[in-house]
């Protein structure tokens, strides 16, 4: 933890303290922090810091970069380094002061958050300070000394002073430009190769040894050094000397703009209605034909192109939107490994995202599409990658999604963005810290993608797209299993139901045998006339024609005529050719059949069938006797192999793959620990809770109120320090003196432990606070702060 950064923390405002906790979620993440102290040790956590430093625009990190570049910075010296007026500056240090990366001591002084500096090894192309290289352990005494005389500088003194010396010799531009005019000819060249294109180059070792050479000067002067025979390193103030005083670093504090033309918003809005709701239908025929035949992957992981297209083939999708739609699905956990089906099924989710109203399928989707880190369109040399295979950029995937969609929110309504690279250059501008080349990559997928979603439309965001982008910072993580807060914003809930309300329940079915659909129709809609007919065409109007073969698949799957029937009334007046086709066909459905039977029994030995045929406990399973070799049974191969063994048989299974079956996996579900937090503070246990679908994490506090709390807590800091071990020494009774120790840690450094009560109930706890006889600590099965009485607490355990 920065002791700059609390003592900072301890002197801001109720507003601002609120801004940076609005700023930092992470940092009042559950459990949130009840002390300023455990505040700023989350601030200045590394990964935190990054994660901060990705969501600020390319003027913060070019100031945070030019300050690691000087020392003892102020607002003045930096505005004077590059190069403009100290209120243009106030705006953007502002805001690394409401993220906790930067802070102003009382000196005046910007200190900067330790993590980063970790981002640049080099800010601004230079190396390591001066003082870095002299005090290092293989500069001797005698070295300094013949630095001092090389120098002009007395070589008397002690090694502080020796190093002060030299630092402020080769850190003034007038005396290095002095000492350089006696160098000899091609030192110049040399530094200024270090200075611009350095601070660490290869060179030619032999060179640095040999007398008179320009390498050799430099080194005995201070301005090189070798880590190793071949590299050499120029420091800091040097470069910048070189440099001279016109250099300042690059400071770029207006957004590239994007070029815009005008679009008319109703067409938008109306190209949104038609994709959303073909997206559902889509991915839910999608489903439901890898639920009969399952989706094998290949042996290198992944799914093939040639299943890819069998599927697209079959769904009436095209390539691409079966590609995006199967990897949202796999991250929606619709769509999972099935061990026993060799193969991606849907999931018992399926079976509950099916029966939602359309408009929370899609957030399913949606939310899904926001998190995931892949990039189904995105070609490399040319070529898609495989889907549901490894993308080894994984994370900076979702982010550059999500950037590129935020950039698009800046255009106002009614226009669109005129060309790519002015889009993808506003994004670098935004979002710094995105790899260059892998944004160039993925932002035309990204905009495709989002097309295809209904979140882009005529190069301009739809309201359904304009409503996601704004829920970047909540869009979680690919591997989260509860449901995120993002398919439950209330603003994405009113453009998805909105996206969706002019979906069509019924279709005009006409004379020539076909049903118009004029309109996106609904996922029920599409799915019946699916079922009966064939899709002819889609889009604006989509057209489905009936024939026998289309009506036999439905009797084939247990439909009547008379059924058939209702369900197409229910939706249209059915004209009486298509009625006379429906019966028609029935009529002659059955003409032939095939039987269905649980499962074969087979064995070499007829007199033994026979005896198993009549056996009067085994009558249950309707053995029916086919060949003198062959049996067959009424139901399936667990239930006959069961009763068979039940009776003193020895039958083995043998696979059977005859039959297409409807297959399920469950995903995992995520697992609620025993604890509950039952009204009036108390907890209950539950054993083997399993927790709903629809599962939350525990939201955090307001900001602003819990900047308030954390400052009266402060200011009664002082109250509670020494009495840690006095209270539960004297309290925690049923404890052993290291237990008790063990407790104090919980109360003093937030340590996690885990505790039994009187009772047996258990709990892991942290970040507890003393009140009176009580332990108020953060218990992590009931995702709040309980109480716990001192006295019941009848064991302490460390947990890991």
């Amino acid at each position: 933890m920065d002791d700059h950064l609390l003592g900072w923390l301890r002197t801001l405002e109720e507003d601002r303290l609120g801004r940076i906790l609005a700023n930092r979620p992470d940092a009042i993440a559950a459990p949130w922090p009840r002390r300023l102290d455990t505040l700023a040790q989350r601030l200045g956590n590394g990964f935190a810091v990054m994660e901060a430093m990705r969501g600020l625009p390319l003027p913060c990190l070019e100031l945070a970069q030019a300050c690691l570049a000087l020392r003892e910075t102020t607002p003045e010296r930096l505005a004077a380094f590059v190069g403009v007026p100290a209120a243009e500056l106030t705006p953007w240090l502002d805001r690394l002061y409401d993220h906790a990366l930067a802070w102003p001591g009382a000196d005046g002084v910007v200190h900067l958050a330790d993590g980063v500096a970790r981002w640049w090894t080099a800010p601004l192309g230079l190396g390591e300070p001066l003082d870095h290289y002299l005090n290092s352990w293989t500069i001797s005494n005698d070295m300094l000394r013949a630095l001092a005389r090389n120098l002009g500088l007395p070589p008397h003194g002690n090694k502080r002073r020796t190093i002060a010396r030299a630092a402020e010799t080769l850190g003034d531009p007038d005396r290095l430009d002095a000492l350089l005019r006696d160098a000899p000819d091609g030192t110049r060249p040399l530094l200024d190769g270090f200075a611009w294109d350095g601070p660490v180059r290869d060179v030619e070792g032999g060179r640095f040894v040999m007398p008179g050479t320009p390498e050799k000067w430099a080194a005995d002067h201070g301005l090189l050094y070798r880590p190793s025979w071949h590299v050499a390193e120029m420091p800091r103030e040097v470069a910048l000397c070189l440099r001279g005083p016109s250099y300042h670093p690059p400071f770029t504090p207006d957004a590239p703009e994007i070029a815009a033309l005008p679009v008319d918003p109703e067409e938008a809005d109306h190209l949104m209605t038609l994709a959303a709701p073909h997206v559902v239908e889509r991915c839910a025929a999608l489903l439901d034909n890898t639920s009969k035949v399952p989706l094998p992957l290949l042996k290198t992981g992944g799914v093939g192109v040639r299943e890819v297209r069998r599927v697209a083939k079959e769904t009436g999708c095209d390539e691409d939107e079966t590609r995006l739609l199967l990897e949202i699905c796999a991250v929606a956990r619709l769509l999972a490994w099935d061990e026993q089906s060799a193969g991606m099924v849907p999931t018992e989710r399926y079976d509950r995202w099916r029966l939602d109203e359309g408009s929370a399928r899609l957030r399913v989707l949606l939310s899904a599409w926001w998190r995931m880190e892949r990039s189904s369109l995105r070609k490399i040399d040319g070529k898609y990658g495989t889907v549901l295979g490894d993308d080894q950029s994984g994370s900076a995937v979702a982010r550059v999604r999500r950037a590129v969609l935020s950039a698009l929110t800046a255009l106002p309504s009614g226009t669109a963005f005129a060309g790519q690279s002015g889009l993808v250059r506003n994004v670098h501008w935004n979002a710094p810290l995105l790899d260059q080349a892998l944004l160039a990559e993925c932002a035309p997928a990204v905009l495709a993608e989002a097309r295809l979603l209904g979140l882009l439309a005529n190069d301009t965001l739809t309201d359904l797209g304009r409503a996601l982008a704004g829920l970047a910072a909540s869009a979680g993580d690919e591997n989260d299993d509860t449901v995120p807060l993002v398919e439950h914003d209330p603003a994405l809930v009113e453009a998805s139901t909105r996206a969706l309300a002019s979906v069509r329940r019924s279709a005009l079915f006409g004379p020539d045998l076909t049903a118009v659909v004029t309109g996106p129709p609904s996922a029920e809609l599409a799915a019946l006339l699916d079922r009966v007919a064939e899709r002819e065409s889609r889009g604006a109007a989509s057209v489905w024609r009936f024939s026998t073969e289309s009506l036999r698949r439905a009797l084939d799957r247990g439909f009547d005529a008379d059924e058939l029937l209702d369900e197409l009334a229910g939706v249209g007046t059915i004209p009486q050719p298509l009625e006379y086709l429906v019966r028609d066909t029935a009529r002659r459905h059955g003409e032939v059949t095939v039987s269905t039977v649980g499962c074969v029994v087979q064995a070499s030995d007829s007199a033994l069938l026979s005896e198993i045929a009549s056996h009067r406990r085994l009558a249950r399973l309707g053995l029916r006797l086919l060949a003198p070799t062959v049996l067959v049974s009424s139901v399936g191969p667990e239930p006959t192999l069961a009763a068979l063994r039940e009776n003193g048989y020895s039958p083995v299974a043998v696979s059977d793959t005859g039959e297409i079956a409807i297959h399920r996996t469950r995903a995992a579900e995520p697992r609620n620990g025993k604890l509950i937090l039952l009204p009036g503070g108390q907890v209950a246990e539950l054993s083997d809770f399993a927790a709903p679908h629809h599962a939350f994490a525990e939201p955090a506090p307001d900001p602003h109120e819990h900047a308030r709390r954390l400052i009266a807590a402060g200011q009664n800091a002082n109250e509670q320090n020494g009495r840690t071990w006095a209270v539960i020494g004297r309290m925690a009774t049923r404890l052993a003196t290291a237990q008790q120790s063990l407790l104090g840690f919980v109360v003093d450094r937030g340590v996690r432990a885990g505790i039994t009560l009187t009772d047996g109930l258990t709990a892991t706890i942290s970040h507890g606070e003393l009140r009176g006889g009580v332990l108020d600590a953060w218990c992590e099965e009931a995702g709040d702060y309980l109480e716990f009485p001192l006295a019941e607490i009848v064991e302490v355990r460390g947990a890991y």
